[in-house]
């Protein structure tokens, strides 16, 4: 099975496809096999500039990404101010979170669908995932299907996220750069005073700017964004007005996106991608630490039905939970 895994592994590394696709079912089913290959392929990673699209359900998150992706690829003169920024047509491996289907949890393809002109253009990957309940915005396996892209060479990732609101904040942990897209008459100019969306950006996008109110979140964004207290050497986010239907203002957007990556690597506020990318790995290390500890209890330290028990005790204020996790680590301690 390791010898199997090493050639999906070498495969995939070669972009090959269906091992691009095996790989990615794998990292779904987040069995041992997934951990496997992430181990495999992890230290040819880290070369991918990913990307994160959240806001709310209906502010034309799908249209803009496939913009996007579009500019990413077109070959631009040398006189284009908005460039290819690699030298080529940049390859873009994008990812849709969409809802689970209530009847096979597996995932409602319009974001797939909506993006389906890119089908004939082998520089463009486009893989749906279902959240499967998880909140946040974001499938439990993206963090590990940014790496398998990675690891395929795609030189930028798009991550979008399902479109469930305030709560997708978590898109911040797993992208480079987040873009937050929001639209006039919905309520966004309430919306964007909260904390979590505010917080996020670092590019927002007005999209469906030729609506009625446009220029009024542009106003609440710029007044909003001048209360916000950002910490030392941060960047300050673009705002910018698109309408992804015509592709009017795109090739703004994408211009913003290589200004904040040339910023964050290179410019006044040089390391905040590293920086990221730190803050990052040590979330998963703790979320899978965390996690494996769990499993451990499941398996080795906790009887069948105990945990049901304790819980039932809890209940019933015989025990508190401070307690009680304490006792449970001392005694998984104790047992290894």
């Amino acid at each position: 099975m390791k010898e199997a895994l090493s050639t999906l592994a070498d495969r995939l590394c070669a972009r090959d496809p269906r091992a691009l696709a095996r790989a990615l079912s794998l990292v779904e089913e987040e069995g041992e096999e997934s951990a496997d290959l992430v181990k495999a392929v992890f230290r040819r990673t880290g070369r991918a500039f990913v990307l994160g699209v959240t806001g709310p359900p209906g502010a034309g998150k799908s249209t803009l990404v496939d913009r996007v992706a579009r500019v990413f690829r077109s070959p631009r003169p040398a006189s284009s101010q908005v460039g290819t920024e690699f030298g080529h047509p940049a390859s873009v491996g994008i990812i849709a979170i969409d809802p689970s289907s209530p009847f096979t949890g597996g995932a409602v393809l319009g974001d797939r669908i909506r993006m389906s002109g890119h089908h004939a253009d082998e520089g463009v990957f486009i893989r749906s995932m279902a959240t499967r309940g998880h909140l946040g915005g974001l499938a439990r396996a993206t963090t590990d299907a940014v790496l398998v892209l990675d690891a395929a060479g795609w030189d930028v990732i798009i991550v979008e996220t399902v479109g469930v609101g305030q709560d997708e904040v978590e898109i911040a942990r797993t992208a480079d750069a987040t873009i937050v897209v929001l639209m006039p008459g919905g309520g966004d100019e309430v919306q964007t005073l909260k904390a979590g969306l505010m917080e996020i950006a670092d590019i927002f996008v007005v999209n469906k700017a030729d609506r009625e109110g446009s220029e009024r979140l542009v106003a609440a964004l710029e007044a909003a964004e001048s209360l916000n207290v950002r910490g030392p050497g941060a960047l300050t986010p673009a705002i910018l007005k698109t309408v992804a239907t015509s592709g009017q203002g795109i090739d703004d957007l994408v211009q913003a996106i290589w200004k904040f990556r040339r910023a964050a690597e290179q410019g006044p506020a040089a390391q905040t991608l590293l920086r990221r990318r730190h803050d990052r790995a040590e979330r998963q290390l703790r979320d899978l630490v965390h996690q494996l500890f769990g499993r451990y209890l499941d398996q080795k330290v906790l009887a069948p039905g105990e945990l049901a028990a304790l819980v039932t005790r809890i209940t019933g204020r015989q025990i508190d939970p401070y307690t009680a996790a304490a006792d449970l680590v001392r005694r998984a301690v104790k047992d290894t």
